[in-house]
């Protein structure tokens, strides 16, 4: 091999492990999930990279965006969201795209209880690897500390079902849920996990580009754990804020226009400092 060749290919591959290990997340936020009492709530859905503020990409559009209100034992309730959800740019400090916001009033979140939020978007086509990605996410509030459906399915094509209150954890609590596809276990699935190190400023809909982490090597900045026998993962939460979980590759929808199709399961906790 030619000494100018070689060197082109030893510089690409500096490139390349200079490269970020970032995960793709659907990211469903609103700044509380554990509400005194019904007020509006602020929401925004954005397909990025949380942990450095990385590229955002167009998701292809929404398919379905509703919430499962259920308080005590009482049958659960469906609210149709979609009514109040709005086209906008979100801007990253390297990357800018299509993303959503929906503001709900506060007559659609009064009641006591919890709401399981589901926001179903359309298809990414991921050049690099040649394969179309849907990440189908959840987000469970509360109001008024009253619990309800938190540790249910929802019914989805695939999910991820907390089993530790998702809006109710200590920093240090161990997080721990089960991987669903149609309704059943998926045993040894693959779950990255990513931090929210950038807050996202809803009056810019963007991210800073100051981290609130110092990550020490890039294999930190996005972890993966593995699912047992029975679906379970568990996960120590370290740090107070918002950490997302995408089980990769779960859903029973494996192509879409003639390509491979990666329909994953993403579930986004909150952890709050004890005082």
């Amino acid at each position: 091999m030619k000494k100018g060749l070689f060197a082109a290919f030893a510089l690409l591959a500096v490139v390349a492990m200079a490269i970020p290990a970032s995960a793709h997340f659907m990211m469903v936020y609103t700044p509380e999930i554990a509400l005194d009492k019904g007020k509006d709530m602020d929401f925004r859905m954005v397909f990025t990279h949380p942990a450095e503020a990385g590229h955002t990409m167009n998701m292809g559009g929404v398919k379905e965006f509703y919430a499962m209100f259920q308080r005590g034992d009482s049958k659960a309730k469906k609210i149709d969201l979609m009514p109040y959800v709005k086209e906008i740019k979100w801007t990253n400090p390297e990357s800018s795209n299509t993303a959503y916001s929906a503001m709900l009033p506060k007559k659609l979140v009064r009641s006591m209880g919890d709401y399981t939020f589901v926001f179903v978007p359309g298809y990414y086509y991921e050049e690099e690897e040649g394969l179309y990605m849907q990440q189908i996410a959840k987000l469970i509030a509360n109001v008024g500390g009253i619990p309800g459906n938190w540790a249910e399915p929802v019914g989805l094509p695939c999910e991820i079902v907390p089993l530790i209150k998702p809006y109710g954890m200590w920093t240090g609590n161990v997080f721990k849920g089960q991987i669903l596809s149609q309704g059943k276990p998926v045993p040894g699935a693959e779950v990255e996990v990513e931090y929210m190190s950038h807050m996202p400023n809803l009056s810019k809909n963007g991210m800073p580009a100051k981290s609130s982490v110092n990550y020490p090597h890039d294999c930190m900045v996005t972890q993966t754990i593995f699912a047992d026998a029975q679906g379970y993962v568990t996960f120590g939460i370290p740090k107070a804020g918002w950490w997302g979980f995408a089980a990769l590759g779960v859903g029973p929808m494996t192509e879409y226009k003639g390509k491979e199709m990666s329909q994953d399961a993403v579930l986004w906790v909150k952890a709050v400092d004890m005082k």
